[in-house]
């Protein structure tokens, strides 16, 4: 609340050209007068055709009196109560309501708090509510923001000051798993900056879990350190074992369809790695330049 004291009202009495009011054209020489947008005007035209109305008395706010305005309405200071309890309100916190009534802090939150947050109408003693955060709704107002149901006894979730049920909540804003694309509300795994499931987290052909387990991918499938070695690893043509990457024989050498270990790419008959080295292929058995002159 702002507070303005009326213009300056004082008497005039070492004038002696002609001061006249503005209005009656009464001499003012002597007299109390307001000053108003720069007219000198006599007491009585101003309370007459002036002065602001009081908001609450409906009565002018003479020269004399304090006024107080608040959003281009005025008051006496005598008449700046609250409309429950008629607290003196010219130097208290106060809250304007839509009605136009003015309320103390305590008045007005106590009506606040009986006040539904969703129609803004009073929740009735014995009406079915919801109360949330020390604020009330009516049962039918307290609504998912989503999909506008009414929420009553679910479980529900927020997102700003907004109230969501649990399957919207899910459905906007949790995380989808790459594998099923279904919301994931608990746990989950990350893996290559993708959301999992836990369960869909599973060994391709066996199904086993993998969380916390070694593991390995091929073709957008994941599959089992087991499983891999059997169904899906290339097999060495030196020691016929799989080729998995897994430790020992991660590096690998290709020719012609054929697959060895790194350490299994040896020439057949003096055991030197080839790697990286001339070799021949001789009834797909390997030789060192050396021995397969010696054939």
């Amino acid at each position: 609340c702002s507070y303005f004291p009326r213009p300056r009202s004082y008497l005039t009495s070492t004038m002696t050209d002609r001061f006249d009011c503005y209005y009656c054209r009464d001499n003012l020489h002597g007299k109390k007068y307001v000053k108003k947008d720069e007219k000198h005007v006599c007491t009585k035209c101003f309370e007459k055709l002036c002065a602001n109305t009081c908001a609450e008395c409906k009565r002018p706010i003479g020269a004399d009196s304090k006024e107080l305005h608040h959003k281009n309405r005025y008051w006496h200071e005598d008449c700046f109560r609250c409309a429950k309890c008629y607290k003196p309100l010219a130097s208290e916190p106060f809250s304007a309501r839509d009605d136009g009534k003015i309320m103390c802090g305590k008045c007005g939150s106590r009506e606040d708090g009986n006040r539904c947050q969703g129609c803004y109408k009073v929740v009735m003693p014995g009406a079915k509510s919801v109360e949330y955060k020390n604020k009330m709704w009516h049962e039918e107002c307290f609504t998912c923001f989503e999909c506008k149901q009414p929420i009553r006894t679910q479980s529900f979730l927020t997102k700003g000051d907004d109230m969501y049920c649990v399957p919207c909540h899910d459905k906007k804003f949790a995380k989808k798993c790459f594998h099923c694309k279904q919301p994931i509300t608990s746990g989950g795994i990350s893996y290559q900056d993708q959301p999992w499931h836990s369960e869909c987290f599973v060994c391709h052909t066996c199904r086993k879990p993998l969380a916390g387990a070694r593991f390995t991918s091929h073709e957008n499938n994941i599959y089992c350190v087991d499983c891999y070695k059997t169904d899906v690893a290339k097999k060495c043509h030196g020691c016929k074992n799989p080729i998995t990457g897994f430790g020992h024989g991660t590096n690998v050498v290709n020719y012609e369809g054929y697959s060895w270990h790194e350490y299994c790419f040896n020439c057949k008959k003096c055991s030197l790695s080839l790697a990286n080295k001339r070799f021949v292929i001789n009834a797909e058995l390997v030789y060192c330049p050396d021995c397969a002159k010696k054939l």
